[in-house]
């Protein structure tokens, strides 16, 4: 009896999946078919009629190709997770377009804990990125994992920061999980899964991580948290999509306050006077995060969303070291000897750079050997 049981749910569990990757059919069709036919099976039975009846193209994923994906995942040591299972993230289901099913790496079981999103630029200033591994380390701390979309700069330093704490943290990446974005993140998506954390994807294996799936990945991150915090995010930014997507599902919305000549920090800033929490430390974080999601937000994000630019159009590779310098710093003043550890270079190799770029009228010296971008 208890065979049989499991074949048939291991028989459904495929379904799912087939009918998640098969042509036209979206989060919403896939719900609207288990709702209207009770299983996936018999809703893939039923697609060549719907197709031929609404005239769309539903073409079922075979059975073959499912297999195919499913054996690759479990090679790579990871598994499915469909809506509905125990281990299914009870926010994220919550949303209208929760992803059918999530491919996770790591620890899946992570997903169900209470969450914080810490998100923002890309191309952060290393005060940025401090504070963002400062915040997310007191979060892990707090009881709460911490959940990016593993991006370089803010992405990336939240990450860290509760790895570096001990503490778990979530990625959910925009392509397949054989597909890590940026390149120069592999290490830090293989360090989240084998330190307790999860990597999830809704895109199957092979997905290269393109423009269009960003807002999707965003709805994602937006989804599975109580409360997102944005650290440096210019305007019309995916970090501000992410905040409006949190705020439609509910969520509270945090931000960190930045120097109103720091162009990176004019969206967060703008968060906080829209009235989003004003946030300086993880305690500023935990004293106003909800046990449950809000039924509406308490205000908009007025600026127009923008999809995230396409991978080819992010902000390109600093073409030196001076240069990788030089996106480091901002007009918040930071120690050379921060600089000198997030560069890996030696301190005298920074501090040589730092006088060229001095000399170029670029950065200005600072007491307290700190350094900030030059206001002229």
């Amino acid at each position: 009896m208890q065979a049989s049981r499991d074949r048939t749910e291991q028989a459904e569990s495929l379904a799912r999946l087939r009918l998640a990757r098969s042509e036209g059919v979206g989060p919403a069709t896939f719900r609207r078919l288990l709702e209207r036919h009770g299983s996936a099976r018999t809703a893939l039975a039923a697609l060549p009629r719907l197709a031929a009846a609404s005239g769309r193209p539903l073409a079922a994923c075979s059975e073959e190709d499912a297999l195919r994906e499913a054996e690759a995942l479990a090679r790579m040591g990871g598994r499915f997770v469909h809506l509905g299972d125990p281990d299914y993230p009870p926010l994220l289901a919550l949303i209208e377009d929760a992803p059918p099913v999530l491919s996770v790496l790591g620890d899946a079981t992570v997903l169900k804990r209470p969450q914080a999103g810490v998100v923002g630029a890309r191309s952060a200033s290393a005060a940025g990125r401090r504070v963002a591994e400062e915040l997310s380390a007191g979060l892990t701390m707090g009881g709460i994992a911490v959940t990016s979309g593993l991006a370089r700069g803010i992405d990336a330093a939240a990450h860290l920061g509760a790895l570096n704490a001990h503490g778990r943290t979530i990625a959910v990446v925009a392509g397949g999980l054989d597909e890590p974005y940026p390149a120069e993140n592999a290490a830090l998506q293989a360090r989240i899964a084998a330190e307790g954390g999860a990597v999830v994807a809704e895109a199957p294996l092979g997905t290269a991580p393109l423009a269009r799936h960003f807002p999707r990945r965003n709805r994602i991150v937006a989804g599975l948290v109580l409360g997102l915090v944005v650290v440096e995010a210019a305007h019309r930014s995916g970090s501000l999509i992410t905040a409006r997507l949190a705020l439609e599902a509910g969520r509270e919305v945090f931000a960190v306050p930045g120097s109103p000549l720091d162009p990176r920090s004019r969206g967060s800033n703008d968060l906080i006077r829209q009235g989003a929490h004003l946030v300086e430390t993880a305690e500023d974080v935990l004293a106003h995060l909800p046990q449950a999601p809000r039924e509406a937000p308490l205000f908009r994000v007025r600026s127009e969303p923008e999809a995230e630019p396409a991978v080819s159009e992010d902000p390109p590779a600093p073409t030196d070291a001076s240069g990788q310098l030089l996106e480091l710093i901002g007009p918040t003043p930071v120690a050379v000897d921060d600089l000198a550890r997030r560069c890996h270079l030696s301190a005298p190799a920074v501090r040589a750079m730092l006088l060229d770029l001095e000399l170029s009228g670029l950065v200005e010296p600072l007491p307290g050997d700190r350094v900030a971008r030059s206001a002229r």
